[in-house]
C-alpha cells in the first residue's frame, strides 16, 4: 500500500537471519511477528549476536523478522472508529532512558517520559497523524488501535514498526493518555 516501513525480511533460521544482518546492516532489530511489548526483541550490532537473537524470538513465535533499526524519535498515535470514519488522537512522543524503550520501561519504572502534547511541529504531527489512519484503514482496523512509528532523526521520514490492535490499558497505558490529551 505504499506505506513506509523500515527495510525487513522474514527469517525462518539463524543463518538467514545472518544473511539479513549482511544485508540490512547495523543496527538491526530482531523480533517475534507476533508478540508486542518487546518481548523477544534484540537490536543486534555484530554478527555474532545473531543465532541468540533468533532463538530468542522464535521461542516466542516461530515468525521472525529483522528490520532495519531507525534512529530517531519514537512516537504512538492511538486510532479510534471504523472506516472513513477513524480519527487519530493526539501523538505521544516516547522519550525512554538511553533511548531503550524496552519492556521494563513500559511497564515497571517511571523513567520514561511520554510528552503530550507531543512537542513536533505542527505539520509533523499531522502527516503522522494521517499516516497512522491510512494504516489502521488499509489493515481493516475498527474500534481503536494505536500505530508505533520511528522519525528517523536525520531527515524527519516516519517509519511505520507495527498496528497494536489490542493495546494494554495499565498503569503506563498511552491510548487513555492521549485520549485524555484529546479531551482536556
Amino acid at each position: 500500500e505504499g506505506l513506509p516501513t523500515p527495510a525487513w525480511r522474514q527469517v525462518h533460521s539463524a543463518d538467514e537471519t545472518r544473511a539479513a544482518f549482511k544485508a540490512l546492516g547495523s543496527p538491526m532489530i530482531i523480533k517475534p511477528v507476533r508478540e508486542g511489548s518487546t518481548i523477544g526483541l534484540t537490536k543486534v550490532i555484530a554478527i555474532e549476536q545473531c543465532d541468540a537473537a533468533y532463538a530468542l524470538a522464535s521461542g516466542q513465535d516461530p515468525m521472525v523478522m529483522c528490520e532495519q533499526f531507525i534512529a530517531g524519535d519514537e512516537v504512538t498515535i492511538p486510532v479510534l472508529g471504523t472506516g472513513a470514519q477513524a480519527r487519530a488522537l493526539p501523538v505521544i512522543r516516547i522519550v525512554a532512558p538511553d533511548g531503550n524503550y524496552d519492556y521494563q520501561h513500559k511497564y515497571f519504572t517511571d523513567d520514561t517520559q511520554y510528552l503530550v502534547p507531543c512537542g513536533l511541529p505542527d505539520g509533523e504531527e499531522a502527516a503522522i497523524q494521517a499516516l497512522a489512519v491510512k494504516a489502521y484503514r488499509v489493515l481493516g482496523c475498527r474500534g481503536w488501535g494505536r500505530a508505533d512509528l520511528m522519525l528517523r532523526e536525520r531527515d524527519r521520514k516516519p517509519f511505520l514498526l507495527e498496528m497494536n490492535t489490542s493495546p494494554g490499558m495499565t498503569g503506563h497505558s498511552l491510548v487513555p493518555m492521549s485520549a485524555q490529551a484529546s479531551a482536556g
